[in-house]
């Protein structure tokens, strides 16, 4: 069993600060997120703000069976009012200490109703950075077996499914796959040879 925790190796290193925080203050927080409010320092000496939202990371997991299917589930997400078929993907807030490996065992186990006997850590990204402090855990999950689902309350209406690597390639060509996450994964996976079946030539 290869697992990984933890942001990978290789990622940038801290670099120093371009633009400075004078003041931050919290203008709304509930439990899933909070945003706040900061006036900053530019490096020409000018000012402004910057909004910024404050999320738990969360985790993607690429769950592949040994003919090639893939796990997806099918949810309504509400601010863009309409139902897309996603990775399975979430994140722990009442558990944000939580390693990424057991939260993405929970949230496949939870979406999908999927164990996996082997979960390997691809890599981390930034999901807006333009505006918020979250990242994404991205695991290829394999050697699957079926478990029960247990759906949060916010995630009635769930659906899962299981589809051929062409298939989802149609899907992401057809808008029904939609989430930025999901393509990411998907070819970060294809990118470090993790992953094989997709594009127009099957590669």
């Amino acid at each position: 069993m290869n697992e990984a925790a933890g942001k990978p190796s290789g990622e940038a290193q801290e670099q120093p600060a371009e633009i400075t925080a004078l003041s931050s203050r919290v203008v709304y927080e509930n439990r899933w997120m909070r945003v706040r409010e900061d006036e900053v320092l530019r490096q020409d000496g000018s000012t402004g703000i910057y909004g910024v939202v404050e999320k738990t990371d969360f985790v993607a997991i690429v769950a592949v069976e040994e003919n090639g299917d893939l796990h997806l589930v099918e949810q309504y997400r509400y601010p863009v009012g309409g139902r897309f078929w996603e990775l399975p993907q979430g994140s722990w807030e009442s558990r944000p200490d939580a390693e990424p490996v057991t939260v993405a065992r929970g949230e496949l186990r939870e979406e999908a109703g999927v164990e996996a006997g082997e979960m390997i850590e691809a890599g981390y990204l930034f999901e807006c950075y333009g505006y918020s402090n979250q990242g994404c855990h991205v695991f290829l999950a394999r050697q699957l077996s079926a478990a029960p689902r247990e759906l949060d309350h916010e995630e009635q209406g769930l659906v899962t499914r299981r589809f051929s690597p062409a298939e989802v390639t149609a899907m992401i060509e057809s808008g029904a796959i939609r989430d930025a996450i999901t393509i990411a994964a998907l070819g970060l996976m294809m990118l470090k040879g993790l992953l094989s079946g997709f594009g127009a030539n099957g590669a």
